[in-house]
């Protein structure tokens, strides 16, 4: 057994974290959430394995590399074959949480993830981070289907925080789950204040965060926060709106979801993903399904590929900001 050093390791040189965290002089450090959750899950239960795909740093599995070393395993650039070591690990009795960037192990590891994972609903734990156009990177790193790929497979659970302050729960809940799990996760950019008053997160289950009855905003990971601006916004010219957090993406909440839509006059979709086959199209699924006539807005990636930029440039170039939501709802109001 390799002896352990708790002391954080320090570099100067740039990694590919410096282009998705950034880490200001001076300034409070961030917490890892997840790193520091899984790492703590596995001192636990020593059958849980942390696997990544040269992106230790910035999927936060530097904390089981230095505390924890025989439960790390590098991959190496090879996410396809991460998928299936991932697999073979599963059926040996492990537990394995695979990482890397959304984007990465969606797209080029979909055909593993199918066969070796879903079908056989192997124990294997997907871990994406940065999520949808949340990066500075471009196209090839912008993960905008993931979901719709992932909510395709049969099988296939997908939970996407709210809040960094959620990834503990995040990572109690898939390892409560005995089979395939995808967690849709992003990098804490400041200390995260965890929500008073509110459930913790659960597979199949919504969480109301705001209350109204003028419209019901259904959110999932970045998103949320926008939807609760929208809604102190809204609130302040007299339109109440509900904000609910759609974390699991898959199982859906359904009869939760029916009571939100029930009460209210507008129905709003969130997220950081194409507005085809995610969380906005589950939603109208729900609806259409139940034979439920409301007016019905998608906020999302609008069927095309975004660029490198702020979070803030390209929610708002892109029609993901709290203003565009709240526009939404008055134009449905007004109409």
């Amino acid at each position: 057994m390799a002896e352990t050093d708790d002391r954080p390791l320090k570099s100067d040189t740039l990694h590919l974290d410096d282009f998705s965290v950034k880490q200001q002089p001076n300034h409070q450090t961030v917490p890892k959430y997840y790193g520091e959750a899984l790492l703590a899950a596995a001192r636990v239960d020593t059958s849980i394995l942390a696997l990544t795909a040269d992106l230790t740093a910035p999927t936060e599995t530097d904390l089981v590399r230095d505390h924890l070393p025989d439960q790390f395993v590098m991959a190496g650039i090879a996410e396809a074959n991460m998928v299936g070591v991932g697999a073979g690990l599963a059926r040996a009795g492990f537990i394995p949480f695979v990482h890397s960037f959304s984007v990465f192990l969606s797209r080029r590891s979909f055909d593993q993830i199918a066969m070796q994972i879903a079908y056989p609903k192997t124990n294997v734990k997907l871990v994406g981070f940065m999520p949808g156009i949340d990066s500075l990177l471009g196209v090839s790193h912008q993960a905008i289907d993931d979901i719709a790929l992932m909510r395709a497979l049969p099988n296939m659970t997908i939970l996407e925080p709210a809040s960094p302050a959620d990834y503990e729960d995040a990572v109690a809940a898939a390892l409560a789950h005995e089979g395939p799990v995808y967690l849709r996760l992003y990098r804490a950019t400041a200390p995260a204040t965890p929500l008073n008053d509110v459930p913790p997160l659960q597979a199949g289950r919504i969480r109301c965060l705001h209350h109204g009855n003028d419209a019901a905003i259904f959110a999932t990971g970045l998103m949320v926060e926008q939807a609760l601006l929208a809604a102190e916004d809204l609130k302040t010219q007299s339109i109440n709106a509900s904000v609910i957090d759609c974390a699991s993406i898959k199982p859906l909440d359904v009869e939760g979801i029916l009571d939100v839509i029930s009460q209210s006059k507008i129905i709003v979709t969130a997220e950081n993903h194409t507005v085809i086959g995610g969380l906005g199209s589950a939603i109208a699924e729900i609806m259409a399904g139940n034979n439920i006539a409301r007016p019905f807005f998608r906020i999302g990636v609008q069927d095309c590929f975004a660029e490198g930029g702020s979070r803030s440039f390209l929610f708002g170039k892109y029609g993901l900001s709290a203003k565009d939501i709240a526009a939404a709802i008055k134009q449905g109001l007004a109409s």
